[in-house]
């Protein structure tokens, strides 16, 4: 099976234009499909930016709505598969709440996968979001398994766990990792690829926004731990490969998950001690 090329796109674009971050994100697909990929992950909130504050609720869309839309349109045009970060309106049930969300179009325009933030970090994410309540989203894409998480999602090792025991080969994860918190791309993020045998895409922002300071350092990391492709602190597109056959051998070398005891693990979904 050929290897899944990857491009990520670590970019704060421009805050507040969904106009300006379509015309970012149109430049970045070009680039991307004239290396050879065939998927162009973004940072979370990619759309709007994130530190928009009372502007989320302006901003936000429908996951069928225009910015969709104009993705799909992007990703048929050059010819290959975008996820998007963005603040999604859901109408539902007669009722409206706003979910921090990633969505994955396919080179077709198809619309594959939205994925909801399931853990919120912070304030602004809880002031302004409601927490998505299914933890494995999946598509598949060249015949690679997509899974996607959203930033801090990723730190929760059972959230990863869970999609690696859903089969996902390569984890998708739109980032706002801000200073000082360095360490997950550096760190965490590889050891996470590692201990779960899958590729991890940890895209994030960049540069001053707002309050934050976004510390870029976005990765591809395989399951050997190592980085196929890592971004610096700039504004920068990096591409690296996902191999299947690859991934195939080193899972048959590090069996984690056919080694696993669940019987063991009971307390791990046990309330934590009122004292705590």
């Amino acid at each position: 099976m050929p290897s899944l090329r990857t491009t990520l796109l670590q970019s704060s674009g421009r805050p507040g234009s969904v106009a300006g971050n379509l015309a970012a994100l149109d430049e970045a697909a070009a680039r991307a499909s004239a290396a050879g990929a065939g998927l162009l992950v973004t940072p979370e909130m990619f759309l709007t930016g994130y530190a928009i504050g009372d502007r989320v609720p302006e901003l936000a869309e429908a996951a069928d709505g225009p910015a969709a839309g104009a993705v799909a349109e992007i990703a048929v045009r050059h010819g290959l598969a975008i996820v998007y970060g963005y603040p999604e309106r859901d109408t539902a049930d007669g009722g409206e709440r706003i979910f921090n969300s990633a969505q994955l179009i396919g080179p077709g325009g198809d619309r594959l996968a939205n994925y909801r933030k399931t853990h919120l970090f912070g304030c602004f994410e809880q002031r302004w979001f409601t927490p998505g309540e299914q933890p494995v989203v999946q598509a598949e894409l060249d015949g690679v398994r997509i899974g996607m998480l959203i930033c801090y999602d990723v730190e929760f090792p059972e959230n990863v766990r869970a999609h690696a025991l859903a089969g996902t080969d390569l984890l998708l994860v739109p980032t706002a990792q801000m200073h000082p918190f360095q360490f997950v791309a550096e760190s965490l993020v590889p050891v996470r690829a590692f201990e779960s045998q899958m590729y991890i895409a940890y895209v994030n922002r960049t540069g001053p926004e707002g309050e934050f300071e976004f510390i870029g350092l976005s990765c591809l990391a395989g399951p050997d731990g190592l980085a196929r492709a890592r971004a610096g602190r700039g504004e920068d597109l990096v591409t690296g490969e996902v191999d299947p056959e690859f991934l195939g051998g080193s899972r048959a070398a590090n069996p984690y998950l056919s080694d696993r005891r669940p019987g063991l693990y009971a307390s791990l979904t046990a309330p934590l001690p009122r004292d705590r």
